[in-house]
């Protein structure tokens, strides 16, 4: 089987010019096929797996997730990230010629870029606000002091959304969104500074689930079917029912949200990922 360390130089093009490709991978496993094998033929066919796991993980570009798949949308879930496509699509494909690949059966898949959300505050922004709005002039030592603070976090929350190094926390729930552009409701429709005020009514819940929630909302237009995708980890499942749940009542997406499948999956490293869904 090729490996992650024959293909570290990248083909021109591949590399997104800011930041990361992200593909989530969902496959069924072929249980009649696996029926049929002796726990030696499974260890035996599973030991591509557990190398091909191996392998990325010790490539220091790419991130590599394992899950469990709740329901029968799917068995097995992956999750990829890296800036590089072509390595990215390599992993897939390399996965899928090993001999464990041959009992894969893909359940579903989802390419998306990460990406700063084009409504953030800028710098210019809170500095008119707390001119307008707290008199502060610019001169003073607290407007700069809290302007130099404000540039700190902004400069983390575009590290934090374009380069994200994913916990480990046990629970991840992933499904693709649109905007809605129908006849009476349509997003792209709208005026620029009213899509920010409702994205920023938006923010503000999410920021409710800050330690709770670990939220990854990536960009898909042109890429595949749904214009976003949305990755959320967190520490105990019941977040991530009262996080979809809260949003629900925000107007942005009560009037605009349209919302794909949902893949709700428990993290597991390769081997107890094997034992759970391979071996009697």
């Amino acid at each position: 089987m090729a490996t992650a360390l024959n293909h570290n130089e990248s083909q021109p093009g591949a590399r997104p010019s800011i930041g990361w490709g992200v593909l989530h991978l969902f496959y069924h496993i072929d249980y009649a096929q696996l029926g049929g094998l002796s726990n030696k033929t499974r260890s035996e066919v599973c030991t591509p797996f557990l190398q091909w796991c191996q392998t990325w993980n010790q490539n220091p570009e790419i991130q590599l997730h394992t899950y469990s798949v709740l329901g029968n949308k799917a068995d097995l879930g992956i999750m990829l990230l890296g800036p590089d496509l072509h390595l990215l699509n390599q992993a897939e494909t390399d996965l899928l010629k090993s001999a464990f690949g041959g009992l894969l059966k893909p359940a579903y898949s989802f390419v998306s870029l990460t990406e700063l959300g084009e409504y953030m505050t800028s710098e210019e922004e809170f500095g008119t606000r707390m001119q307008e709005q707290e008199g502060l002039s610019p001169e003073s030592e607290d407007f700069q002091s809290r302007m130099a603070a404000f540039s700190a976090r902004m400069e983390k929350y575009r590290n934090d959304k374009l380069y994200p190094l994913l916990p480990p926390w046990p629970n991840m729930c992933f499904y693709p969104m649109n905007k809605a552009r129908g006849e009476k409701h349509n997003w792209y429709n709208l005026p620029f500074a009213d899509r920010k005020k409702y994205m920023g009514g938006h923010a503000r819940i999410g920021q409710l689930f800050a330690g709770k929630i670990l939220q990854l909302v990536t960009g898909s237009t042109g890429l595949d079917d749904w214009e976003w995708g949305v990755t959320l980890l967190a520490k105990d499942p019941v977040q991530l029912k009262e996080i979809v749940y809260q949003m629900r009542f925000d107007e942005v997406s009560a009037l605009f949200g349209e919302f794909g499948p949902f893949y709700t999956c428990l993290r597991l490293e390769p081997a107890e990922l094997l034992h759970r869904l391979v071996f009697d």
